[in-house]
Order: structure tokens, then sequence, then C-alpha cells
């Protein structure tokens, strides 16, 4: 990575994004992590200072408050540029302590929105578009969203799974909206120097969410990493827009996700619930 670079991971404080900045921190810059348990982060920012050349930057908001998201993306505009914004935080098929995937009860945010769509992808497309602005001033510059092969379809007669509720089913509608942002987004940016790609980083990877999910992880934490940091840092990467990739490899998401009709769909759904306009 360029020394001058600042990267913005949120969830920064455990799994895939504590990795990512631990890979970053040597090599300069400017590293800005987000999480929302304040002691958490300011261990990683303890852990990471010894061996950082990167300045170190922490960012505490709860993503399920789009009032915070909104606080912020507030105080990410005051940063000079943002060259790299990785969208990673999220949460999975289960609720906290749950040990079997998919089970629990219905969880809503303080917005009144089902939890896993508030998170995994409302925080995003909310946050995103606000620093939208500002990425595109720093151009060339990247946006990575880490979304999951662990897709499901949307209904839109009910989103928010009021009436049959399933963890599976929320997780992975949650993931396939992250896919239409990245598409609509690349779109929106095409030719603006700015580009937007999303991957799934590994299956079953060795992190918090997984084994709360009762699952023996598959894939080792540096595949995930080396597949992200690709798209952060690769100059390969330069100039590639709008792809899903699952690992290192380009792929086909869920077939909703490219299609038009659906993704205008989900960006109205959008812009009604956070006040963002959104156009591709």
């Amino acid at each position: 990575m360029a020394d001058d670079r600042t990267i913005v991971i949120t969830g920064a404080t455990d799994g895939l994004g504590k990795a990512l900045a631990s890979e970053l921190a040597p090599g300069g810059g400017r590293l800005v992590l987000h999480g929302r348990d304040e002691r958490k982060g300011q261990a990683l920012l303890e852990e990471l200072g010894p061996r950082a050349a990167a300045e170190l930057v922490w960012r505490r908001a709860d993503l399920s408050s789009l009032d915070e998201v909104r606080d912020l993306a507030g105080s990410l505009l005051d940063e000079d540029r943002i060259d790299v914004l990785v969208n990673n935080a999220g949460i999975g098929t289960t609720a906290e302590g749950s040990a079997e995937r998919g089970d629990g009860d219905r969880e809503e945010s303080g917005d009144g929105h089902e939890l896993r769509f508030a998170v995994n992808y409302l925080a995003p497309f909310l946050l995103t578009r606000v620093l939208l602005p500002l990425i595109e001033r720093s151009s060339p510059a990247r946006i990575v969203n880490v979304t999951s092969a662990g897709q499901a379809p949307i209904d839109f007669d009910d989103v928010m799974l009021e009436r049959r509720y399933n963890g599976i089913q929320a997780y992975g509608q949650s993931k396939v909206a992250l896919v239409m942002f990245t598409f609509d987004l690349a779109e929106d940016l095409e030719g603006s120097g700015v580009t937007a790609n999303c991957l799934h980083p590994g299956t079953f990877m060795p992190t918090n969410m997984v084994r709360r999910a009762g699952v023996e992880p598959a894939t080792p934490l540096e595949d995930g990493v080396r597949a992200t940091m690709r798209l952060i840092a690769s100059p390969e990467m330069d100039g590639v827009n709008g792809h899903y990739f699952d690992g290192t490899s380009e792929s086909a998401p869920n077939p909703q996700a490219e299609d038009p009709q659906a993704r205008r769909r989900l960006r109205e759904l959008s812009s009604e619930l956070t006040g963002i306009q959104a156009t591709a």
C-alpha cells in the first residue's frame, strides 16, 4: 500500500477486520479502525501500536443505530481523504450466545428494522453514501464490501421478516443486499476513479461469528485476509469495478443481485429507511 493512504475498516476489533488491521498497520499511512466496543478498541490500538508504521485512529459506533452510523460518518468526513473504505462489520445468523445455526428470536435494531438487515446492509449503505463525496475527491480510491456466498433473495413483501423469521434467511438477504448495493455503486462511480467491489472472503473462517453459530471452521483466516487485501491494495485491481469475488476468483452472486427491478426496489427502500437518495 502507498504510505500516504487513509484506509477505513469497520468491524476491526475481531475476526477478519482485526486480521486486516494487523496486516495493514506496519505499512504506513493512516488506518481508521471502527468497532462498537470501546474497551476492545483501545486494546486493539495497544496491540497494534508497537509494530505500527501507520497512524492508528479509533472510532466507536454501534451500527445497529442509524444515528450512530451518521455520527460515525460525520467524524470520518473530518478526514483529509479516504482512499479505501472496507465495509466489513456484520453479525451472523444467530443471537449472541446461541449455539445453533439460524435459531433464536427475531431481533430489531433501535430504529425498528430487522437487526441483520440493519447492521449488515443499511449501515454500510448509509455510511458509504454519506462518505462518497470525500471518497470521490480522494480518487483513485476503492470501496470494498465484505459479503458472503450465503446469499438469499429478498422477499420485498416481508423484508423485515415479520411474518416468518429465520436467522439464515435474515443473514442471507442482508448479504445479497450488499452485493446489489455494490453493483449500484459501481455503476454510479464508473469513470470517477473510484471502484466498488465485493467478496466472499472465505467459508466459515475461524471467527467468533462462526463459532457462535456452532459451525466447524473450514477456511483459514489467512485466506480471507489474502483475498480481501487483494481488493484493498493489489495493483492488479486498479480500475476493476463492479465485481463479486469468491476468494480471489470472480464469481456469480445470487441471481437476484443482477436483477435490475430488484435492485431498483432495494434502492427505493434504502432511501426511504435512511433518508439518503441513491441512484444507479
